[in-house]
């Protein structure tokens, strides 16, 4: 990972639930930061009921995005629970909350109150529409930002309905847009000794991540629409049907394209006046794309995959989720992992993506996500002091 653990040190209070907000805090966690997720006490998190359940009893959907965390059971709605995550926010670096807008103030534990508590103190706010204009209030899901951020409407196939993402990129990169801000308030303030509050809308990061649709549309005044697989300016680069099953190929220069023909045994095209360049094939996609539909099912996938490879044009084969946890080159970079259950060792997640080609790609993240306020007595005992008796009194008034 890189620098090991760059993190380290850095204490983080987690307010979030279910993805995009505990997403943000896992990675943060696998950088090596403290993580101590907030949770309200007898339930915690809602995806700790979502599916799929393991054997135990516990949501491997929970598992899979709160690993390398400590629970802490604390009553934010009742005066005192409010007073001690103040305390808590004062001997902290971050706050992390995925509420909607509004929520933090109305606990009393808005910027401003933590501020007060800790002047260098950075809150990350994560939520649909951000934390000011028309729609602030609005509620969101993942699909509502996929949905009017523009990605629907260039997912799917030419013709077909709009397709949701098969993963939640709305939540997913506003998640990573999370980690890339806190990280920057970080540098912020440890230059400038000052704390910041962070404003992450999931309808913003997908308009970021709208690539060049946005260039395509403002220069050619033509709405992009849902090309399949197909890219929307380099060609052949997309899905093919062997004679057995779909693997994905791409020609991304001129270099790749003269040696994709005389692979595939088709030197003729190189000469074709509608396949001479990038731009010709583009335009001419259709004729392009069915005749390489005719070669391909000639033969199966595997005898194309080991042509192109041998020759160094780009592909390979749709892999299922299963062919994804057997792939060898992921297990030998460490990102096919087992999760650290004590009572279920057959929960695949995977591994931290960030690692430093200096130090080695070694270090494994913790995959143990925490039961619920399974740390509340060490946390308040280390952090704040309190004794057993404090604990005991909290714990019978079911603040904590």
């Amino acid at each position: 990972m890189i620098d090991q653990k760059p993190l380290r040190g850095v204490r983080v209070l987690d307010l979030t639930r279910v993805l995009a907000g505990p997403f943000c805090t896992m990675n943060l966690a696998d950088l090596g930061a403290e993580v101590i997720k907030i949770e309200m006490p007898g339930g915690g998190d809602d995806s700790r009921s979502f599916a799929p359940m393991m054997p135990s009893g516990d949501s491997a959907y929970f598992y899979s995005v709160n690993r390398g965390k400590r629970s802490v059971t604390l009553d934010l709605r009742i005066e005192e629970g409010a007073a001690i995550f103040v305390e808590l926010a004062a001997k902290a670096d971050v706050v992390v909350e995925n509420f909607s807008p509004g929520t933090m103030d109305r606990f009393k534990l808005g910027y401003s109150q933590l501020k007060a508590a800790n002047p260098k103190i950075i809150l990350c706010s994560i939520s649909g529409f951000g934390q000011t204009g028309p729609m602030t209030s609005a509620p969101a899901y993942d699909i509502v930002a996929q949905a009017l951020g523009g990605t629907m409407s260039i997912t799917g196939n030419p013709g077909g309905e709009p397709v949701r993402c098969g993963v939640s990129v709305g939540d997913l990169s506003a998640a990573l847009y999370g980690v890339i801000a806190i990280m920057s308030a970080l540098r912020v303030r440890d230059r400038d000794g000052v704390g910041n509050h962070v404003d992450i809308a999931l309808l913003d990061c997908q308009v970021a991540m709208l690539e060049d649709a946005l260039a395509r549309y403002s220069v050619s005044g033509k709405i992009p629409g849902r090309l399949g697989t197909r890219h929307p300016s380099i060609t052949p680069f997309q899905q093919f049907h062997a004679a057995d099953d779909y693997f994905v190929m791409g020609a991304g220069n001129e270099a790749i394209w003269l040696r994709f023909c005389d692979v595939i045994a088709m030197p003729q095209l190189k000469d074709d006046p509608r396949f001479l360049t990038n731009s010709d094939r583009t335009a001419h996609h259709t004729e392009l794309e069915l005749i390489l539909a005719r070669v391909f099912a000639a033969r199966p996938r595997e005898h194309w995959l080991r042509l192109l490879a041998d020759a160094s044009v780009p592909c390979a084969p749709i892999a299922n989720v299963e062919e994804v946890t057997r792939d060898p080159h992921l297990a030998a970079r460490n990102m096919i992992l087992h999760a650290d259950h004590p009572d279920f060792h057959g929960l695949i997640v995977p591994g931290s993506p960030l690692k430093s080609a200096v130090d080695g790609d070694a270090d494994i993240p913790s995959t143990r996500a925490p039961r619920l306020g399974e740390n509340t007595d060490e946390v308040l005992a280390s952090v704040l002091g309190y004794d057993s008796q404090r604990l005991s009194e909290l714990r019978r008034r079911c603040i904590i």
